[in-house]
């Protein structure tokens, strides 16, 4: 198929709110930098991210102005995730990053807090995620890039429609140790 006059809109702000039956998706604010340091300082959150714990609040405060950066320069949007009956609680946080704008595709990265687990909340948010993704800013495929032990990510992303696509040995190096990445992607429409 061949497609002319295709644009991404990459224009995020003011940050849209995104909705679901129990979920709003919100930008997060310094006033969630707690929520984020218990987030991202959580062993078994981060247990498969393969990246430093934040350790202060310090730590916190930069990830939130990293991610509100991105937003700022249309280089990526990310929302924490609350409960309707909790509006003020971050609980995890969702987006889409690494924009590859020439071939309209972005990277989806999820993350929540263990209280949370199995409760269907990353299920609702990563429908409304995806769905903005692709009427919203017009992407034609959504990349997931994964730790292969990370079993639980893989099972929502299958759930959701996406493939793997590749599977690289010992491609990335962490703390010592070279590790695996799975590659899944989802296109749109398909």
């Amino acid at each position: 198929m061949q497609y002319s006059n295709l644009e991404l809109n990459t224009t995020f702000l003011p940050c849209p709110q995104l909705e679901t039956k129990r979920l709003l998706l919100k930008q997060a604010t310094l006033k969630d930098a707690e929520a984020i340091l218990a987030l991202r300082g959580n062993e078994t959150s981060m247990k498969y991210l393969d990246r430093p714990k934040a350790k202060t609040i310090e730590d916190a405060i930069t990830y939130i102005n990293s991610v509100n950066e991105k937003l700022v320069n249309s280089d990526g949007i990310s929302w924490g995730i609350f409960l309707k009956e909790n509006p003020d609680l971050l609980i995890g946080t969702m987006g889409l990053w690494r924009f590859d704008k020439p071939n309209f595709r972005a990277e989806i990265g999820y993350m929540l807090l263990p209280t949370y687990f199995r409760q269907g909340i990353m299920q609702e948010a990563m429908e409304v995620c995806i769905n903005f993704g692709f009427q919203k800013i017009n992407l034609h495929s959504i990349e997931a890039i994964i730790n292969p032990g990370n079993i639980a990510s893989k099972n929502i992303l299958e759930k959701n429609g996406f493939v793997q696509e590749a599977y690289f040995k010992e491609n990335y190096f962490y703390d010592g140790t070279f590790l695996d990445s799975a590659v899944f992607s989802l296109v749109r429409g398909k």
